[in-house]
């Protein structure tokens, strides 16, 4: 399936609601979907350090699609770290070699590219009770 095949099947088999719902519109979801951006990790992060103030930390070195920090739900307080994702996987890799070891807001941070959510990666499905005893020929 190519991408503007899977995007337009993806829309398709939206409701009415799920498509109002914001998240589903993030620019990320697309340029991700397509392929073409890339998402650093940063970890380390003052609890003082707001998404702008990130975003405009990084938009030095590329254009920033999105910049998210990480919240606590029940403090909601950061919890340190945040992700940024850039429009190309070039910026992406310069900002990650000039950012990484500097002192953003009082706190030295590191930046490494993120890894995949572990949710949806493993391909493995969740375990439900005991394994199943296994018969030996």
């Amino acid at each position: 399936m190519t991408a503007s095949r899977g995007i337009q099947h993806f829309f398709r088999n939206l409701s009415r609601a799920e498509f109002n719902n914001s998240s589903y519109l993030r620019p990320s979801l697309f340029i991700n979907y397509r392929g073409i951006s890339s998402k650093l990790f940063v970890g380390g992060l003052s609890f003082y350090t707001t998404e702008k103030g990130l975003s405009e930390s990084f938009s030095q070195y590329g254009q920033v699609i999105e910049a998210n920090i990480v919240m606590d739900r029940v403090s909601d307080r950061s919890k340190g770290f945040g992700f940024v994702t850039f429009a190309s996987e070039d910026e992406a890799n310069n900002a990650r070699a000039e950012m990484n070891g500097k002192a953003l807001n009082g706190r030295v941070i590191f930046v490494d590219t993120a890894k995949p959510s572990r949710r949806f990666s493993d391909g493995m499905p969740i375990a439900r009770g005991p394994p199943e005893p296994t018969v030996d020929t």
